[in-house]
């Protein structure tokens, strides 16, 4: 008899086939857990990454947004700019042809945002500003003591408006103690209205946002020579704006001349060129009575109205139609700014390929063939109500 431990028996198959499949099992849980984790490991950063560089967008364009509109609060001609000429234009202007779109036209990724921000060169002209590189100011109220040019330094920028719905934007090249400024147009190849003495000028923000589609990059432009990189890898950007459905009217018939917003027209027997007696871009004469030249786009008390591109590409033309500055008088409707912003990862290894049926994720489908290691495209929507555009609301 052969004693127990020097027994040849072994595992049965059965056994053995057991073993092996526990093992494969166990063996392909370990693998699948370290799979996902080295797929957690790539995607979580650029994830991080991407809502970090939304805020950062949001935060950018909610500040400007949120000021547009804010005007002088020093001397004569205060108040919200958008009872002057409409601080927010769909398009982009600047004195470079790349980066201006011309007077009159609707981008609907591009926004120029006009304010005046916390400041003391807030002043009217001495003289008549007829040659676009030198002003004449008048210290008035508000102004530093002793400083003739009321705070303006090189390097800022001033715009000029009157009343009429005109405005122009000038960077400040140099200043003259004896209370002059030297002025650089910032309007590509357009001509500069005369502005009769008494005018405003003010120092103002002006921002251009727009979107780099072959670089794919949100773009802050100044109005001089080049723009700057707000967001990379930036796929859309939209711009809708919403306006107030009732024409501009007096505010306080048979008291004085003021209007809910708007350019008040001049009286009736006074013309303000090329516009006749009594009237401007955004009133007209009718039955001897002055009504609004704009059309109601909805009922009494009716919430704000969506302005369309057509809308706000046909007239009429403030401060006219001739203009090398010219904007449709519609956009002094506008109280609400929306905008749309969609970003991809810049890393196409974690965009999927279009083979994977996910491609719908991706602006820009990429190479990733495993759901776990992709990053898809994220947006978001927010709407800014400018509050110095809602003085009346």
């Amino acid at each position: 008899m052969t004693p127990a431990w020097q027994s040849q028996s072994g595992f049965s198959l059965l056994e053995a086939l057991v073993a092996t499949t526990i093992t494969v099992a166990v063996t392909a849980g370990v693998f699948a857990v370290v799979g996902s984790s080295q797929g957690i490991a790539d995607t979580q950063p650029e994830f991080a990454d991407m809502q970090q560089r939304l805020r950062v967008g949001v935060d950018v364009l909610r500040h400007d947004l949120l000021m547009a509109g804010a005007g002088a609060y020093a001397g004569t001609g205060s108040g919200s700019l958008v009872a002057r000429f409409a601080p927010v234009l769909p398009f982009r202007r600047g004195a470079s042809a790349a980066y201006d779109d011309g007077a009159g036209v609707f981008n609907a990724s591009a926004v120029t945002i006009v304010y005046v921000p916390s400041t003391a060169s807030q002043t009217t002209l001495r003289l008549a500003l007829t040659d676009p590189s030198r002003a004449e100011l008048d210290p008035g109220p508000g102004c530093p003591e002793g400083d003739a040019v009321c705070g303006f330094r090189p390097g800022a920028a001033a715009a000029v408006y009157d009343g009429t719905g005109a405005f122009d934007v000038f960077a400040v090249t140099s200043v003259d103690p004896v209370g002059a400024l030297g002025l650089q147009s910032m309007q590509r190849g357009g001509a500069v209205k005369p502005y009769a003495a008494g005018s405003k000028i003010v120092e103002v923000v002006r921002h251009s946002y727009f979107l780099d589609v072959v670089g794919r990059q949100l773009m802050r432009y100044d109005g001089l020579a080049s723009a700057n990189v707000v967001l990379e890898n930036v796929v859309s950007l939209d711009f809708e704006y919403f306006g107030e459905p009732a024409p501009p009217a007096f505010s306080h018939p048979g008291v004085d001349r003021s209007v809910t917003y708007g350019p008040a027209p001049p009286v009736p027997d006074v013309s303000q060129a090329p516009w006749p007696p009594g009237e401007n871009c955004a009133w007209q004469m009718a039955g001897g009575e002055q009504v609004p030249r704009l059309a109601s786009l909805g009922s009494p008390g009716e919430g704000l109205v969506r302005l369309t591109a057509a809308q706000l590409t046909d007239g009429p033309w403030c401060p006219d139609a001739a203009s090398d500055n010219r904007y449709d008088a519609d956009l002094l409707r506008i109280r609400t700014v929306r905008t749309i912003i969609r970003l991809q990862t810049g890393n196409a290894l974690l965009r999927a390929s279009l083979s994977s049926g996910r491609g719908a994720l991706f602006a820009n489908p990429g190479t990733a063939t495993n759901a776990s290691r992709t990053v898809p495209d994220q947006s978001i929507r927010f709407d800014v109500t400018p509050r110095n555009m809602n003085l009346g609301r």
